[in-house]
């Protein structure tokens, strides 16, 4: 908070009131907040159930200021209202009217993070609307409620969570392929009811993609049920001191720019030559590399279990510099 902004909140408590309401949203946002979560924060902020409401599709989420999500009395047209503009819903504070300045800076902030929330979940199937799409993932949705998102959805079986990495999502069927041309995380396909879990691996699978240029060699798809176990560890990693296999390969590709692609390169193919005709080397050139990158590791890539020590370390190396750059939401399995 700025010292003008401090002197206006001394004078007015309601002023103070709404600047605390700015600061929560943008919060709210940077974590990478629900729908749901918007929802609450304006309630505890107004002190009364708040609600948006989509009537054209049936959504409707509402909260008590302590959280309680349930359903309400039918709205009242006396209730401070705003449409968010976007989504065919409205925000509404059930309490009688006109809002004041705090109020009126909760509907504000609070429809406009509604709208930020729903704008980055992508249509993941034809007829797909975002407000569905983040109701069927959210975990803190009512059964109910994300059965009829589902169904609004077209998924009458199987489905998958795709996590892209501009932040937003999508849900496809179980035999339908990911977005194309585009970096991102897909979890395995489950029943409605575990979209949820679907999209927590999804986000984690996510973290293990990297951009499949020089400067960040590595898939741009990554399938969560294709990589197994190595999303347990890197959960178990963020909780970790910095490992020390990640910290050498840190160390390792500042001595040349040749150093990431070789080990990628050795680490996803079937053998040495195959890693050549991969880079378009001749095999002895990538000896004389494989040689250098071993003295800068510190242990022998010739052999499986030095493959697989390197396999890992690349997961985590990548898992830990996405974690750093962004939060990704929805990111924990369980």
């Amino acid at each position: 908070m700025n010292d003008l902004a401090m002197r206006l909140a001394a004078l007015d408590p309601e002023m103070a009131a709404a600047l605390r309401a700015v600061g929560h949203f943008d919060a709210l946002l940077a974590a990478r907040a629900g729908l749901q979560d918007v929802v609450r924060g304006a309630a505890g902020l107004a002190g009364c159930p708040v609600r948006w409401a989509d009537p054209d599709r049936g959504l409707v989420v509402r909260s008590r200021p302590d959280g309680v999500l349930e359903a309400g009395p039918d709205p009242d047209p006396a209730w401070p209202s705003v449409a968010v503009e976007g989504t065919g819903g409205t925000l509404l504070l059930e309490r009688p009217g006109p809002a004041g300045t705090r109020d009126a800076v909760v509907l504000e902030r609070a429809a406009a993070a509604v709208g930020t929330v729903l704008d980055r979940t992508r249509r993941g199937r034809p007829g797909a609307d975002p407000a569905s799409v983040e109701v069927v993932l959210d975990p803190a949705a009512a059964p109910a409620d994300r059965s009829a998102a589902a169904r609004r959805l077209g998924l009458a079986g199987p489905a998958r969570a795709v996590a892209l990495a501009d932040g937003r999502w999508a849900v496809t069927g179980a035999g339908e392929s990911s977005p194309v041309g585009v970096r991102c995380g897909t979890g395995p396909a489950v029943l409605v009811d575990e979209l949820p879990r679907s999209a927590a691996l999804a986000a984690l699978a996510l973290r293990l993609t990297a951009e499949g240029t020089p400067e960040d060699p590595g898939p741009r798809v990554v399938h969560a049920d294709e990589v197994g176990t190595v999303l347990l560890l890197v959960e178990a990693a963020d909780d970790a001191p910095p490992l020390p296999d990640v910290q050498a390969l840190d160390a390792a590709a500042a001595a040349g720019p040749w150093v990431l692609t070789t080990l990628d390169a050795v680490a996803t193919t079937g053998s040495q030559r195959d890693a050549a005709r991969a880079l378009h080397l001749h095999h002895s050139t990538l000896q004389d590399r494989l040689q250098h990158a071993e003295q800068l590791l510190g242990w022998d890539l010739r052999d499986p279990a030095g493959r697989l020590r390197l396999q890992l370390a690349l997961h985590l190396r990548r898992a830990a510099r996405s974690r750093a750059g962004q939060s990704v939401g929805r990111n924990t399995v369980g």
